[in-house]
């Protein structure tokens, strides 16, 4: 039985397989390595997010960005864009050091297994684990306008579903939205020879500003420090200290995980926009129908006014949003029973990671509502990753502690040799975990990275969507369980450090 499996290969995952491994934990990780990032992104597009912003994690701290492009001669400068391919590259690169292979399979089935898991995937291979991390992305939460959902693919798609644009040259094309999602898609589709326009509710398009440079005298710096999420004191606080947003009251939580960092443009994608693509601002989708030659979309315009729009194709660019009834390879019981977040469909997480049934985290998006906007970025990627593997490590002393280590033979690993295995080959790193069986207990883990990163996949999680009724099989009372103790010392520990580290925003 192995110690943990990791569903998704993408930075979340990655990264917590990169701190699992240098723990010397009994590990399998399965998925398409970057998956989102390959398959669900146009050719010519760019992060929004900084480049020294932009880093999987690593317990070690070595597998940088930079450590990549450093490597390659290439650049990755503060206030240049990155192209995506770069990133993506950089993933793969990242996936190819860990001391463990990633696994190409896709999971079909996660069951409650005694203490543990059973998973099942494609390829008919069934694993046990102690503990199960769900790093799945967002593409099982698209957000498809419901006006939109009766039209057929060829007329109505959402953002993420493009990898090449090139096929809508000479069509119109209606883009909804007002995010870097909506406002690079619509760009790109203009440069490659079709007819884009933008339909935004909102009044007017946010648009980010030039990033000041890093270097700053101290009173600039106090005023707005910067952040891996942008420059200001919230931006600051939500990408620092995500733990201080989980102690928030949920309906706070809520919240800002659905309206901080908003729909905005990236700077550096302004003058491709303005005066260059059509932008119908104001505009609400109420309708859409197919016509003979494409959708006719029915628009709500300000002063309860009507306007009508002729296309060939709709791209809703419309986000993400969390929704624990949309995980299928979750047994459905298992999945109802989890406790959800008050007001959202999102699981309720401890300061771990861990949800309602011990031994099942999750981590990306769906921890946004109990951690914050971060999640939503790669750059959460590094907060999650150590705190997660913390907790697995004190999940598996909880079963070691049980009369006959109620799912067999559990011990707690020692950390492997060299931290971030990057020189370890996958028999050096199986033979430092069986050599790891009879570690003591209690042997604490590597400390979490607070690092950096990017978006969590084709575009930012959806602000304004329709808003979640009720929670999701909630069932019996809110978790409280007296053995989370320990772990909640550890971590307060951990955060009273990081608060004073970081008390100097410089």
């Amino acid at each position: 039985m192995h110690d943990l499996v990791v569903v998704g290969a993408g930075p979340y995952g990655l990264s917590i397989a990169a701190h699992a491994a240098a723990a010397g934990l009994d590990l399998r990780i399965l998925g398409r390595p970057m998956a989102s990032w390959r398959d669900h992104m146009p050719d010519g597009m760019f992060l929004k997010s900084e480049p020294w912003a932009s880093n999987l994690s690593d317990a070690a701290r070595r597998h940088t960005l930079a450590a990549y492009c450093a490597e390659r001669e290439e650049r990755a400068e503060h206030g240049s864009p990155l192209p995506i391919e770069t990133f993506t590259d950089y993933g793969m690169w990242f996936a190819e050091r860990l001391p463990v292979p990633v696994e190409e399979q896709h999971v079909v089935s996660v069951t409650p297994h005694g203490d543990g898991f059973r998973v099942e995937t494609d390829t008919g291979e069934v694993m046990l684990c102690r503990t199960l991390a769900l790093a799945i992305g967002v593409m099982p939460f698209v957000h498809l306008p419901q006006a939109l959902r009766e039209l057929p693919a060829e007329l109505a798609t959402h953002s993420s579903g493009h990898r090449d644009l090139t096929r809508f040259k000479g069509q119109e094309v209606a883009v909804v939205g007002a995010g870097q999602a909506a406002l690079e898609t619509a760009a790109l589709l203009m440069e490659n020879g079709a007819l884009p326009t933008v339909v935004a509710r909102a009044g007017a398009l946010n648009w980010n500003t030039v990033p000041q440079p890093l270097r700053r005298n101290p009173v600039a710096r106090l005023r707005a420090p910067h952040s891996g999420l942008g420059t200001g004191w919230s931006s600051w606080a939500y990408s620092r200290v995500p733990w201080a947003v989980r102690r928030l009251p949920e309906t706070t939580r809520v919240k800002i995980a659905t309206t901080a960092l908003g729909p905005a443009g990236a700077w550096w994608l302004r003058e491709r926009v303005e005066g260059v693509v059509p932008v119908r601002l104001g505009h609400r989708l109420r309708r859409a129908v197919r016509i003979e030659d494409g959708v006719r979309l029915e628009l709500a315009t300000p002063g309860e006014g009507r306007s009508l729009i002729e296309t060939e194709h709709v791209i809703a660019a419309t986000g993400f949003v969390p929704d624990l009834r949309r995980i299928e390879l979750l047994d459905p019981a298992l999945r109802d029973g989890l406790t959800a977040v008050l007001g959202t469909r999102a699981p309720q997480l401890d300061a771990g990671f861990e949800s309602s049934r011990p031994g099942l985290f999750f981590a990306g998006l769906l921890a946004a509502p109990t951690f914050g906007p971060s999640m939503r970025f790669v750059y959460g990627a590094s907060f999650t990753a150590g705190r997660l593997v913390k907790a697995v490590r004190q999940r598996l002393a909880r079963l070691a502690s049980m009369p006959g280590g109620a799912t067999g033979g559990v011990s707690v690993p020692r950390p492997a040799e060299g931290k971030g295995g990057s020189a370890q080959t996958v028999q050096t790193a199986q033979a430092a975990q069986t050599a790891a069986a009879d570690a003591p207990a209690g042997s604490a883990g590597p400390d979490g990275a607070p690092a950096t990163d990017a978006e969590t996949g084709p575009a930012a999680v959806a602000g304004a969507g329709e808003p979640a009724a009720g929670a999701a099989g909630v069932s019996g009372p809110r978790r409280d369980r007296a053995e989370d103790g320990p772990l909640e010392r550890e971590l307060e520990r951990e955060e009273g450090q990081e608060a004073q580290a970081r008390s100097s925003a410089g």
